[in-house]
């Protein structure tokens, strides 16, 4: 190919915004020459690479927006020092068909023993099996909506977090919260079940206790009955994964 029909072709790619395929085309030109690479096969192994590229770039993203605290995964959660979580079981898990089927999550345990880890571990997987995820703590997250409120921005927010595929809601304990928060909180969960998108929640609390945090009894038990439907609720009984590292 002349070397002005590369130019063009450079700078036709560059517009289409292929930019992987602008990046490798005169390597691979030379390599389709020197080869003897039909048309078919040189067109191929370009698409091949753009589409490479852009799933690499599209994992970063939803990695980024996650707001994953750390990177935890499950190949390095310490399982043998926490022998009240099921191994195999959080394997079964990652395979993801609890997002496919929209069942709820719910870790249950004291502080330290790696509920959100777990959470972010499979929330790590959900990513990278091409969903769409955010994890926040419980508090912010309430906060966050009911500052949205000032700016008229609630229902933007609302509906943002209700289509997100994998919300983890961390850290529901013992939270200060109005009775805005509350219902901001109600009609959140309302809109992911009825969305059908599954939420992974981490507390140190029994679901009978949830009433007395939220302040709003009759709401809480209808919320906690609409949210066990669809949910796998699991309990960690077992030591401070804190003070095993000391």
């Amino acid at each position: 190919m002349a070397r002005s029909e590369s130019n063009e072709l450079e700078q036709g790619l560059e517009e289409l915004r292929l930019t992987r395929m602008v990046t490798i085309l005169r390597d691979r030109l030379r390599l389709a020459s020197d080869q003897h690479w039909a048309s078919r096969r040189l067109l191929k192994d370009l698409v091949e690479e753009e589409l490479a590229s852009r799933r690499e770039k599209a994992l970063a993203g939803r990695i980024r927006r996650a707001g994953l605290p750390d990177k935890w995964t499950l190949e390095t959660f310490p399982f043998d020092r926490q022998p009240g979580v099921d191994k195999k079981h959080m394997y079964e898990l990652a395979e993801l068909d609890w997002i496919r089927q929209a069942i709820n999550i719910v870790f249950m345990g004291p502080t330290g023993v790696g509920k959100s880890g777990l959470a972010s571990s499979l929330l790590m997987k959900a990513l990278l099996g091409g969903f769409t995820g955010l994890m926040m703590r419980t508090q912010d997250i309430l906060n966050t909506l009911h500052e949205s409120i000032a700016d008229r921005k609630t229902k933007h927010l609302l509906n943002r977090f209700s289509k997100i595929d994998v919300l983890v809601l961390d850290e529901l304990g013992y939270l200060t919260l109005n009775n805005e928060q509350c219902n901001l909180f109600f009609k959140l969960m309302d809109n992911r079940h009825l969305a059908r998108k599954p939420t992974l929640i981490t507390t140190n609390l029994g679901y009978d206790d949830w009433a007395s945090n939220l302040n709003n009894a009759p709401m809480t038990k209808a919320l906690v009955s609409r949210l066990k439907q669809r949910c796998k609720t699991i309990v960690i009984n077992g030591p401070d994964l804190r003070d095993s590292q000391t």
